[in-house]
């Protein structure tokens, strides 16, 4: 029986946020409480990767490496965590062996302790090269198994796969149940065998969705577990995790007593309960307990995401409808965990599925990918008519995806010249592109707080600021409803009537030409690279542009053979579903 003090890792910076406010929260609001978090003891603090990255750049305007400095000078105490997501780094592709080794070398830099390195397949050879480059930096790798339920998944396997994270060099195994989906006697079972199995300390992740939680808790505490992860209970719960201040009062007085001080732990919780009010725009609705999960499998910050997403396509009142395609497409995929970038592909995809009527009438370059072998090896056997849709021979990759990426680094330095030579903007630009370059250009820009009010359809992309107005007056863009307006805020509060900086054809379609035809946008979202010019001759079938909505991309084809007559879009415009993008003749 383990009488070791039961250890903590808070999640508040991180997934806590993440899975019940969409990842909005900032670190100026994160930098006034951290002096305290550091005095609690905590195993460690995570406060870095997942979609922190993304967000601080795509929505905040924030530089994410700025902020783990931030933190760090604040909080020198407490070892920082970290999720990094193997060859993905904190992105949604495999990149090159060189980008992960720099992006994990520059993460050392500012600060961060333990690498939490998680595959969405399980397919560990994606996770080899991180694993050795945190080893090399002398930091604390916590290798991770991603734990779902299918017809393929079951003990025997995840045993196989903690020998193996062992063998690889992990000092931790983290179980990493990111959709809630363990039950009391299955964490115990799998707890207790993997402790058998492994010399090593084992880390338990798990999610409140589906309200099986504190159980689960109990019965990892009982199994022997060594750390779990929890988050402040301003903050906890719903999708998010158990509540911390419960896990320490319930093992008081115990052999597995955290040791933790509970009149500290009020003092943070009455901080964020006021934080948390700041962000209520971005609230997920969902906010109690949902045993269907256990179907669905949606982890916690996917669901909270997913809303925002369907929220900006005005399509909110088709979540469930989304909540049942999800384990239909996850079938047809071949079983994938579904953490991310598999939760973001397959929520995608099944929610492309549902807004355009037809399934698998636009799949994204992501699915694409992912079906073809290009993230590694999926778990089952794929339907054999979605495969025969991106494979015109049925083949898949079967070595490590990443032996097929020729190094990047030299490119990324070559595309941004003496503009951008920090290794912070390179390692920026590296994963995220052209989202960076758009970041590069904001950066340091006065932004609006966050609005706590009821829900509206201008939730999910936080404000951008705009050139300054007229004496008095601050200008600012805002999207609402997937529409791009600039809003003049006077003093005293007056604003401006909106203009609509979105280009008249994105924001309503342009009569279609007498002698051509036009070819329409086949869900919403924006233009993201323009692959044909006017004049250019295509095929029907030929990709004429790609589309990015939801954080994946998606080819746009001719759908008739002729002349690109003219272009009605460019690159970065905002269109919905049925919006003329381009005239064929």
């Amino acid at each position: 029986m383990e009488t070791a003090p039961l250890k903590i890792t808070e999640l508040a910076l991180r997934d806590a946020h993440q899975s019940l406010l969409a990842t909005r929260m900032r670190t100026e609001d994160m930098l006034p409480i951290a002096e305290k978090l550091d005095q609690v003891g905590f195993f460690s603090l995570e406060m870095w990767g997942g979609a922190t990255f993304d967000t601080c750049i795509r929505f905040l305007n924030e530089d994410p490496w700025e902020r783990a400095r931030a933190l760090k000078k604040k909080m020198p105490r407490t070892p920082f965590q970290m999720l990094l997501r193997g060859q993905n780094a904190v992105g949604y592709r495999h990149y090159a062996d060189d980008i992960v080794e720099r992006f994990v070398k520059q993460s050392v830099e500012v600060g961060i302790n333990i690498f939490r390195i998680f595959d969405a397949l399980n397919d560990f050879r994606n996770i080899e090269t991180a694993v050795k480059t945190v080893k090399k930096c002398g930091e604390t790798v916590e290798g991770c198994i991603s734990y779902t339920v299918s017809p393929v998944h079951n003990i025997e396997l995840y045993l196989e796969m903690a020998k193996q994270l062992e063998d690889m060099g992990s000092d931790i195994l983290c179980l990493k149940d990111m959709a809630g989906l363990l039950t009391p006697d299955v964490t115990k079972t799998l707890i207790s065998e993997i402790k058998k199995t492994v010399k090593i300390p084992i880390h338990l992740h798990t999610h409140a969705t589906t309200g099986l939680v504190g159980m689960n808790m109990q019965c990892a505490v009982e199994a022997g577990v060594d750390m779990v992860d929890t988050a402040i209970s301003a903050l906890s719960m719903g999708t998010s995790h158990y509540a911390t201040e419960c896990m320490v009062a319930a093992l008081k007085g115990t052999p597995r007593d955290t040791g933790l001080d509970l009149d500290l732990l009020e003092e943070i919780n009455d901080y964020f309960t006021e934080v948390r009010k700041k962000y209520a725009a971005f609230e997920s609705d969902f906010k109690s307990v949902d045993i269907n999960i256990l179907k669905s499998q949606i982890p916690g910050g996917m669901i909270s995401n997913m809303e925002n997403q369907l929220r900006e396509q005005n399509a909110l009142g088709k979540l469930d409808e989304v909540l049942k395609e999800v384990p239909r497409v996850r079938k047809d995929m071949g079983y994938p965990p579904l953490v991310t970038p598999t939760s973001q592909i397959v929520g995608s995809q099944a929610t492309l599925n549902v807004l355009t009527g037809e399934r698998y009438k636009v799949i994204t370059k992501e699915t694409r990918q992912c079906l073809l072998g290009n993230y590694g090896k999926l778990p089952a056997p794929i339907d054999e008519e979605l495969l025969a849709k991106v494979s015109s021979d049925g083949k898949v990759t079967n070595c490590r995806p990443a032996d097929l990426l020729d190094p990047e680094w030299d490119k990324v330095c070559k595309e941004l010249g003496d503009k951008h030579t920090s290794e912070d903007d390179r390692l920026t630009y590296a994963l995220f592109g052209k989202v960076a370059l758009s970041f590069f250009e904001t950066r340091g820009k006065p932004q609006p707080e966050p609005v706590a009010t009821a829900k509206a359809p201008a939730t999910a992309p936080a404000p951008s600021a705009a050139p300054a107005g007229p004496a008095g007056s601050a200008v600012y863009k805002v999207r609402v409803n997937g529409k791009d307006y600039t809003v003049e805020v006077a003093t005293g509060g007056a604003v401006g009537a909106p203009a609509p900086t979105t280009p008249a054809p994105a924001a309503a379609p342009a009569p279609s030409t007498a002698n051509g035809s036009p070819l329409v946008a086949p869900l919403p979202g924006s233009i993201f690279t323009m692959i044909c010019k006017e004049g250019d001759a295509v095929n029907e079938g030929d990709t004429v542009l790609v589309m990015e909505s939801m954080k994946m991309e998606s080819e746009v084809n001719a759908h008739q053979s002729g002349t690109i007559q003219s272009i009605l879009v460019k690159e970065g415009d905002n269109v919905q579903t049925g919006d003329e993008l381009v005239i064929i003749g």
